[in-house]
């Protein structure tokens, strides 16, 4: 493979290693949707299974070693006040880089951007991520089918619809707001 020094099934057995079953499925059917998605978009299929698999590899990891990546790596020191729904993806990047040897600079920003977004700088592969994580064949949520029929329309007014539901969800229920996904919000809901 381009992304990665082994093949798929190689890669699927690194992944599926680190993750529960039910965690592993997820990535499974993220990686096809980003495929479906990337067709639809004119992108690379192969960067988008990898990244859409690898999106969540560090999910499961424990603060501990989020918080020790975060120092060696000399990360943004902010970051020690989040927590794994932040961490998996900003320092999940690193782990990806440093145990899975996937160094390919769009896939490990989607990976970044995956649960914040990026504002105006995010790529087409970063959208592709961020909507197949959302909307996975799996998931099941009031307003599921209409942002699966936007994003098949417009990839980026799909990117706008989460963002926008992804806020008004944290902001109802009194949950803080990562100020990397503000940036996204006051971006895309402009678009």
């Amino acid at each position: 493979m381009k992304y990665y020094s082994g093949s798929m099934a190689e890669l699927e057995a690194q992944v599926a290693h680190q993750l529960s079953k039910k965690r592993f499925e997820h990535c499974l059917r993220v990686r096809d949707y980003a495929q479906k998605l990337a067709s639809q978009n004119q992108i690379d299929s192969e960067q988008a299974a990898v990244a859409g698999l690898v999106h969540d590899y560090a999910k499961e990891r424990s603060d501990a070693e989020f918080l020790a990546v975060i120092g060696a790596k000399h990360l943004d020191p902010d970051l020690v006040n989040w927590g794994n729904p932040v961490w998996h993806g900003i320092v999940g990047a690193e782990i990806i880089k440093d145990e899975l040897g996937i160094t390919d600079p769009l896939i490990l920003q989607a990976v970044r951007d995956h649960t914040t977004g990026a504002g105006a700088n995010m790529s087409k592969l970063s959208q592709v991520i961020f909507m197949a994580d959302y909307l996975e064949s799996g998931r099941d949520f009031p307003g599921v089918q209409t942002a699966r029929t936007i994003t098949d329309e417009d990839l980026g007014q799909g990117v706008r619809f989460q963002i926008i539901h992804t806020l008004a969800y944290l902001a109802k229920n009194e949950r803080p707001i990562y100020p990397k996904s503000l940036t996204t919000y006051n971006y895309w809901v402009t678009q």
